[in-house]
C-alpha cells in the first residue's frame, strides 16, 4: 500500500471537545472559560473518504465550535457552538425530506448532530445528541420528540456517543467519548447516571451492545474489548478488559455467536493490515470460576485469522442466525462473510454511489466508494448497513444473494466534492453523514448527523423492479481468461407506471470484467414492455487468482438500488 494513500486514509477528522470532566448531581454549574482546551483528540470516522481515495482535496472549515466572545457560553443554542461560517456545514437544512422508501423527521433543536441510536420495546426511538448531551425520544405514533435536558452536562461540550443500547431493565446505555464514559438514562426517572469507563490510557468507548446482565463495549483507541457486568449501583460494576493481540491498533466493532464466544476486529492504518479475533468467553468463565485453576492469560483463550488482502478497515460486525460473521470495510465498498468452521472469507461490493452523494464537481473522482459503516441483522436474517459516502441504507438477504439499497434524501453538500471551495454549490448533492442505525421489525431507523434529522425506511413498501438471473443458475465455474454469458431479468413491479433506471454492475476485483451491451446503461419499463433482459457477459482474465468471488449486477433509481449477486468461481487450471 503507497504512501500517498496511507496519509489519505489517516486523513481523519478531529473532534475537538471542552475538557471539563461532567459535574455530580451535587456539584454546582460552573461558567466555562474559553482558555480550556481540549484534553485529547479523537479519531472519529473517515469523513470525506470519496474524495480522499479518489485523491481529491477539499477545503473543510474547522470543526472547533469558536463561540463568540459576544455570547454567554451558559445560554448558548447549540447552533452558536458554532460560526455562522461553519453552521451549514454542521447543522445542516434541519429540513425533514422523504420518498417513497424513506421518510425524515426534523429534530425541533436546531443543530443537536445526532448519532447513537436504538428503539426499545414499545417501538419508541432513542438517540443522542453529539452538541447537547442529551437523550432524545421519537413516538413513532405521534410522530413527537421528547428532549431530555442532562443537568449534569456543561454547556457548550459536544461529544461522539457513536453507541446507544436498549436493557431488559428499560435504561437507555451510550457511550461518550469526550469523558470517556458511559452513561445510562432511566426512561421513567429520566434521571442520567455517568459511569466511568475502565481504562490504563487514552480510550474510545465506541459501541455497545447489550447481552443479558453483560455489557459490551470496544474501545477504539485503547485497542481492547471490556466486559462488564450490570448493576444497580454503579459502584458494584465490574469489569473484564480483553486486550487485542495486535498491537499499536484499534479495536472496531464486536459479535457475540451462539456460543457466547466474542468476536472482534482490530486493525492498523499506519501498518495496514489487521486481525479478526475470537475470544472464548466461556471457557475463560470456566477456568477463572475455580480458584484452584491455573491463571492462564487472555490470550490463551483466543484464536487470531488474518485479514483477506483487500480488506483494511472493517468497523460494523455481526451474525445471521446460520452462524456467518459477516464485516463491513469502512475503507472500500465492500462487506465481507466469514465462515468460523472453513475459516473462508468471501468478499461482496455494492453498487457505486450515485453521483449526487459525491457530487465530482472537480471532475477528478474516478473511483467513488460507498464505505459501509455499521451492520446489524435484523429478525428475518436480512443484513443492514449504513454506506456513510453513498448516503444510503442498505440490505442484504444473503438466502437470496440480493442486495437493496435506499437512498436517503438528504444531503449535505459540505461532505463531498460539491463546489463548497469554489463558493457555488451543485444542488441535491453531498451526505447526510448517516452514522448509525437500530432495526425494529420491518423498519430501520437512523441518524442524519449534519442535517438533524433522524430517518427511517420502510421495508415493507414494494420494490419498483424485481432483478433475476436467467439460465437456472447464478454460479459461473471459469478457469483464468475464460468468459461466459449470464442474463440479467428486470420486471417491473410498478403497475401501469413507466419506470426508468439504470443498469449497476459491480465487481470485487479488477480482473474481473462484466460487458452489458447497453452503451447508455439506461433502461425503460412500461406497462406494454415490463421486462427486459440483458444479455451480459462475465469475463476472468488471464491473471485471475484463483477463488469464489461476487459480481453485483442489478438496476437502479435516484430512490433506490436492486442488484443480485452471482457467484464467481475462478479455478487454479
Amino acid at each position: 500500500m503507497n504512501k500517498t494513500l496511507v496519509r489519505q486514509l489517516l486523513l481523519l477528522l478531529y473532534f475537538i471537545a471542552r475538557t471539563d470532566p461532567p459535574k455530580s448531581v451535587t456539584e454546582p454549574r460552573k461558567r466555562r472559560s474559553r482558555k480550556q482546551e481540549k484534553r485529547k483528540m479523537f479519531i472519529v470516522i473517515f469523513l470525506g473518504g470519496i474524495m480522499l481515495v479518489s485523491g481529491v482535496t477539499i477545503a473543510i472549515p474547522g470543526i472547533n465550535p469558536q463561540i463568540s466572545d459576544n455570547l454567554d457560553p451558559e445560554n448558548l443554542t447549540p447552533a452558536e457552538y458554532f460560526t455562522e461560517e461553519q453552521r451549514p456545514q454542521f447543522c445542516g437544512s434541519s429540513i425533514a425530506k422523504s420518498t417513497t422508501y424513506v421518510q425524515e423527521f426534523s429534530i425541533p433543536t436546531i443543530c443537536t448532530n445526532p448519532l447513537g441510536i436504538t428503539t426499545d420495546n414499545d417501538g419508541n426511538v432513542w438517540f443522542g445528541q453529539t452538541n447537547t448531551g442529551n437523550v432524545a425520544m421519537f413516538n413513532p405514533t405521534t410522530e413527537e420528540f421528547t428532549e431530555y435536558d442532562n443537568p449534569q452536562w456543561n454547556t457548550g461540550t459536544r461529544s461522539m456517543m457513536w453507541g446507544m443500547a436498549h436493557s431488559p431493565d428499560n435504561y437507555i446505555w451510550y457511550t461518550d467519548d469526550t469523558y470517556d464514559s458511559l452513561w445510562r438514562f432511566s426512561p421513567t426517572s429520566q434521571e442520567y447516571e455517568r459511569i466511568q469507563f475502565p481504562a490504563d490510557t487514552e480510550s474510545l468507548p465506541q459501541r455497545i451492545s447489550i447481552e443479558g446482565s453483560q455489557i459490551l463495549v470496544n474501545d477504539f483507541t485503547g485497542n481492547k474489548m471490556t466486559i462488564l457486568t450490570s448493576a444497580p449501583v454503579a459502584s458494584d460494576i465490574t469489569y473484564l478488559n480483553i486486550p487485542s493481540p495486535f498491537a499499536a491498533a484499534h479495536v472496531a466493532d464486536f459479535a457475540v455467536d451462539s456460543d457466547n464466544n466474542i468476536w472482534f476486529t482490530t486493525w492498523s492504518l499506519e501498518n495496514a493490515g489487521g486481525v479478526l479475533v475470537k475470544f472464548d468467553y466461556e471457557s475463560y468463565l470456566l477456568t477463572t470460576a475455580n480458584p484452584l485453576n491455573v491463571d492462564f492469560p487472555l490470550s490463551s483463550y483466543m484464536t487470531v485469522f488474518g485479514f483477506p488482502p483487500n480488506m483494511l478497515t472493517p468497523n460494523g460486525a455481526t451474525f445471521t442466525p446460520d452462524g456467518m460473521l459477516w464485516l463491513a470495510d469502512t475503507s472500500s465498498s465492500s462487506f465481507y462473510s466469514f465462515d468460523p468452521i472453513s475459516e473462508q472469507f468471501v468478499q461482496y461490493v455494492t453498487a457505486d454511489p450515485l453521483q449526487s452523494t459525491y457530487g465530482n464537481n472537480t471532475g477528478v473522482i474516478k473511483s467513488p466508494i460507498s464505505r459501509p459503516y455499521w451492520v446489524v441483522v435484523d429478525d428475518t436474517g436480512r443484513l443492514v448497513f449504513n454506506a456513510q459516502n453513498a448516503n444510503n441504507i442498505s440490505v442484504m438477504d444473503p438466502a437470496k444473494q440480493m442486495l437493496v439499497e435506499y437512498n436517503v434524501p438528504s444531503k449535505n453538500p459540505y461532505w463531498a466534492d460539491c463546489g463548497a471551495s469554489e463558493g457555488s454549490l451543485m444542488a441535491d448533492c453531498g451526505v447526510a453523514q448517516i452514522f448509525d442505525i437500530a432495526v425494529d421489525g420491518e423498519k430501520i431507523w437512523f441518524t442524519e448527523w449534519v442535517e438533524n434529522n433522524i430517518g427511517v425506511v420502510d421495508t415493507t413498501v414494494p420494490l419498483p423492479f424485481d432483478v433475476s438471473i436467467g439460465g437456472g443458475t447464478s454460479e459461473l465455474l471459469l478457469s483464468p481468461g475464460d468468459s461466459s454469458p449470464i442474463d440479467l431479468r428486470i420486471v417491473s413491479l410498478s403497475g401501469n407506471a413507466t419506470v426508468g433506471a439504470l443498469l449497476t454492475t459491480s465487481s470485487t476485483h479488477d480482473f474481473i470484467n462484466i460487458e452489458q451491451p447497453l452503451s447508455s446503461g439506461s433502461i425503460q419499463l412500461t406497462p406494454n414492455e415490463n421486462e427486459i433482459t440483458i444479455d451480459t457477459i462475465i469475463s476472468v482474465s488471464e491473471n485471475a487468482i484463483p477463488g469464489t468471488y461476487k459480481v453485483l449486477l442489478g438496476t437502479q433509481t435516484s430512490d433506490i438500488a436492486v442488484g443480485k449477486f452471482v457467484t464467481v468461481t475462478v479455478s487454479d487450471s
